[in-house]
């Protein structure tokens, strides 16, 4: 579509001579085009000069499109031979300019296409400024063993482009910020002192090409300031250089800037990979609120730094840096993209509109405040391009005078320059206050409330803690400080609580992130009381774990269970961000850490019962070990091959395999595998089959246990395997069987009840669940189950005597005495079940005990069960109802329904004597 049948908008005409000059240069023109001219002239003398120099070339393409002009010119420069090549990249540069101008002013591009179409030329000028001196380097011989054949990938040198370019958003006569780096790797390290000097003459010259005003104009005035340590290091450097800059001495700013970084000339795919490993340093693991405080220190420089503290007022304002202007927004924008984008990838896009729009789906920020501030930035861009469009400056401030501010009103279409200085005032003033609240809250702390000579002696501790050794960290306790000591006041015992919370602090290695996250989420205070006056061992858990905490604010977390495949999706994600293997086991425990506190927070407030959290836990865990296993073969096989045969499966045996954790549950696995008459796995060191299965349980055992910085993922018992500890760790399929069906103890058997594959080949899975059933069919009559059952009940009772009341798991009654004659029923009826509760059934359907006794099992179970997770949660080693704290009690008693501790105890020696009872009658004992 032509110029003419798509203008929506002309400027007004401000100087009426200059216009009619330029008019009579392009009579015959339709009269909408004209106009066109006519106001653009009349408004820009900048705009009216190119409308002079180019009118041969413009004219035939006002007839047709813009896209038409800007093709032609792209089109056109990559044939420019080298000696030519700035005088061709100053012309392309004017016709450009002139062409977005008028689609601009005439309302034919909107802001994104303008500023896309501007980035893309800078993309083009770069990179064949880069290659056409790169050239001459090479014919030169500057450059040793570089040939010409490498000049498509610019002989692996890089310029990213930052700022405004990277994010494809130039302004009308905007500076290009440049960082120009070299893969060290591509060259023989012998000659990288030569390589690098010859490519800091590129850089140089390339800059000088751009940057140098001649008689045909200039290109694009470039800054290499953005690059690591400016004032210290050569213009061009290496990707190893940077690399270990960044990670010993980068700054939030440097973080900030790198969101919009962008390969946009020379090696892309050098450019892309260089980033991609820098990006643990520009997107933090964990929620980032203390870059706020860093922002906000950067505004206030800046502000001081330009004197624009002043009241606000249009004319001479900064549109880009003063009050409610251009930057306030985009600061607003990277900060929150900063803060929770390397948790969410979604969050990083390097365009401000877009990282806004990113933001509200999130739900980081309002939507309404999102499309606001959306509004105003682009109505900002379009009076900063009319500003720079007059006399093509790079400049952001608006006109002192009433003539100048006629003249951007009336490029914007605005015949009423009061009018819309006044609709602008407006935008400068809400975009001030949809902002300034986030960037500085009130700094000011509350007062104190009055405490007991005992509390203050545990507060005035707090300041020799590792958390608060640091100025900045205790500048933002001492403003949360107050409130935090108010709510604690609110627990059921405030000396308690307020001891649990001195122990949560004392344990934190750093506070500032983690203060900066309660100063931004007041609602995180009222959860840390919560667990502080309940449960000593979440507490613990947090001081040690205090990134789980950012899995509070991500928008979901008291929704309810996502489900299974909720949760392998979420991990395969996670898995899919890692950088290498070991990061991959380290973000496994990170992602099992968050969503066990969910659950474990989950319970604490009442949202699930003790029946689901069991579930939830257990799902975490097989959800874990089912998505780690591939990774851990996939490493494994690098070395050694792929899998012999149809592979290995892992099955979870125990509570796991019982799909019923606690909070502290460690797991139980075995490994079987079938090499299918495969002797050797083919790989770079094959291994035989026996060993390479050994190997690998190993591996995974390692992935699962081993202490990285985020912990271990799960204790692992491999006991239950074969011949327990004298067994090989993995075991073959035909020797699994054999063993089950001629060599296994009773207890062995009784333990395949609870048996479940969770990962590995399907087809394996599915083998071992049918031979596990034909186990438990050929066994389950043998004679020795009842003798060999009450045997291992007297030894059990003998080794482990406890007159602990609160001890539910083992002795007479309890819970592994309950499950182990479950799990009898299981076997002597055949049947596959897993869960105890199905397991009595099963028995009762075989009448080998009574419907009444089944249901008086199964329900004691359960009460023992919900008594058993309730002290996990609380306290995850030893249990101690003295020293669990009245928050602790209180919820034990919720839970569990009785109305007092005396009450509740009597009722777990009553359920587990009833139980012991019914076991004794029915096994004979």
């Amino acid at each position: 579509m032509s110029f003419t049948s798509r203008l929506t908008r002309l400027p007004i005409v401000v100087d009426q001579e200059r216009a009619d000059t330029v008019v009579a240069l392009y009579q015959g023109l339709p009269p909408e085009v004209m106009a066109l001219v006519e106001g653009v002239s009349g408004t820009s003398p900048f705009l009216a000069t190119l409308l002079e120099r180019e009118r041969d070339w413009l004219g035939p393409y006002l007839e047709r499109n813009p896209e038409d002009a800007i093709r032609a010119e792209f089109d056109r420069l990559p044939e420019v031979a080298p000696p030519e090549m700035g005088v061709e990249l100053r012309r392309a540069k004017r016709r450009v300019a002139l062409i977005i101008a008028l689609a601009d002013l005439g309302g034919i591009w909107g802001l994104e296409e303008v500023t896309r179409t501007l980035s893309a030329f800078a993309d083009l000028a770069v990179d064949l400024a880069l290659k056409s001196l790169l050239s001459e380097e090479i014919r030169r011989g500057k450059l040793p063993g570089v040939s010409p054949d490498r000049l498509e990938t610019a002989c692996g040198m890089v310029a990213l482009a930052m700022g405004k370019m990277g994010a494809g958003e130039l302004n009308y006569s905007s500076d290009i910020d440049l960082i120009c780096l070299f893969d060290q790797t591509q060259f023989d390290p012998d000659d990288i002192l030569e390589i690098r000097a010859g490519l800091v003459r590129v850089t140089r010259k390339m800059a000088k090409m751009l940057t140098d005003i001649t008689s045909d104009g200039y290109v694009f005035r470039t800054d290499l300031r953005l690059r690591p340590d400016a004032g210290a290091t050569p213009v061009c450097l290496s990707m190893a250089s940077a690399e270990l800059y960044y990670a010993a001495e980068g700054r939030t700013w440097e973080r900030a800037a790198h969101i919009k970084a962008r390969p946009s000339a020379g090696d892309l795919a050098a450019g892309a990979a260089y980033l991609e490993r820098l990006s643990p340093f520009i997107w933090r693991r964990h929620l980032d609120f203390a870059t706020i405080q860093d922002t906000h220190d950067m505004r206030l420089k800046i502000r001081d730094h330009k004197g624009l503290n002043g009241p606000l007022k249009v004319e001479g304002h900064n549109l880009k840096l003063g009050v409610g202007g251009i930057r306030e927004i985009e600061f607003f924008t990277q900060t929150r993209q900063l803060i929770a984008g390397g948790r969410d990838p979604d969050l990083r896009d390097p365009t401000t509109v877009g990282g806004l729009a990113a933001l509200a789906q999130k739900g980081w920020i309002p939507r309404e405040v999102a499309a606001r501030l959306t509004v105003h930035y682009r109505a900002h861009r379009e009076i900063e391009h009319r500003l720079q469009m007059v006399n093509d400056t790079q400049t952001q401030i608006l006109p002192q005078s009433p003539e100048g501010i006629a003249r951007i009103a009336a490029m914007m279409g605005e015949g009423d320059p009061v009018r819309w200085m006044t609709q602008l005032k407006e935008r400068l003033e809400e975009v001030e206050t949809l902002t300034s609240d986030f960037f500085a809250p009130t700094q000011e702390a509350s007062p104190r409330p009055a405490l007991s000579e005992r509390a203050e002696q545990t507060v005035s501790r707090w300041t020799s803690y590792p958390c608060l050794r640091s100025a900045r960290a205790r500048g933002i306790f001492a403003r949360i400080e107050p409130e935090i000591l108010r709510k604690l006041q609110r627990a059921a015992d405030f000396e308690e609580a307020l001891g649990q919370f001195d122990t949560f602090l004392r344990g934190l290695p750093a506070g500032v992130q983690l203060f900066s996250l309660f100063e931004a989420n007041p609602q995180l205070i009222d959860l840390l009381v919560d667990i502080c006056g309940t449960s000593p061992m979440l507490a613990n858990y947090l001081s040690q774990n205090p990134g789980v905490l950012d899995a509070v604010i991500g928008g979901s977390f008291f929704e309810a269970w996502p489900g299974i495949a909720r949760l392998e999706a979420d991990l395969d994600a996670t898995l899919a961000r890692a950088s290498d293997y070991e990061n991959a086991l380290d973000q496994a425990r990170r992602w099992a850490k968050e969503w066990r506190f969910h659950v474990g927070v989950h319970h604490l407030r009442g949202l699930i019962e003790v029946s689901e959290a069991s579930k939830y836990f257990a799902d975490i865990a097989g959800v874990a070990i089912e998505r780690l296993w591939p990774v851990v073969c996939d490493e494994f096989a690098r070395k050694y091959g792929p899998q012999p045969g149809r592979g290995a499966c892992v099955m979870s045996m125990g509570s796991l395999g019982a799909e019923r954790l606690t909070a502290a549950s460690d797991l139980d696995l075995i490994v079987i595998y079938d090499a299918a008459g495969v002797e050797m796995s083919e790989g770079p060191k094959p291994l035989p089959s026996r060993q390479y299965f050994a190997r690998l349980t190993q591996a995974l055992i390692t992935a699962v246990s081993a202490q990285l910085p985020q912990g271990r993922l799960y204790e692992v018992d491999m006991r239950l395997r074969p011949s327990g500890r004298s067994g090989p760790v993995a075991t073959s399929l035909e020797a699994f069987t054999i063993y089950q069906m001629e060599e296994a103890w009773v207890w062995e058997h009784l333990a395949l009840t609870r048996a479940r594959p969770i990962t590995g080949d399907p087809s394996l899975a599915a083998d071992l669940e049918y031979q596990r059933r034909e186990v438990l069919r050929a066994r389950g009559r043998d004679a020795r189950v009842i003798p060999d059952l009450r045997e291992m009940r007297a030894r059990i009772f003998a080794a482990k005597p406890s007159d602990d009341p609160w001890e539910v798991k083992t002795g007479p009654g309890r819970l592994q005495d309950i499950e182990l004659f479950a799990q009898s029923l299981a076997l002597r009826a055949g049947a596959p079940a897993r869960r105890v509760e199905q397991q009595l059934r099963a028995g009762a359907r075989e009448g080998m005990i009574s419907r009444e006794q089944e249901a008086r099992l199964a329900s004691i179970y359960r009460s023992l069960w919900q008594l058993q997770s309730v002290k996990r949660l609380l306290s995850e080693t030893g249990f101690n109802i003295d020293t669990i704290g009245e928050g602790g009690r209180a919820f034990l008693l919720r839970e569990t329904s009785q109305p007092d501790i005396k009450t509740l105890q009597a009722m777990v020696a009553s359920l587990t004597r009833e139980a012991a009872m019914i076991l004794d009658l029915v096994l004979g004992a």
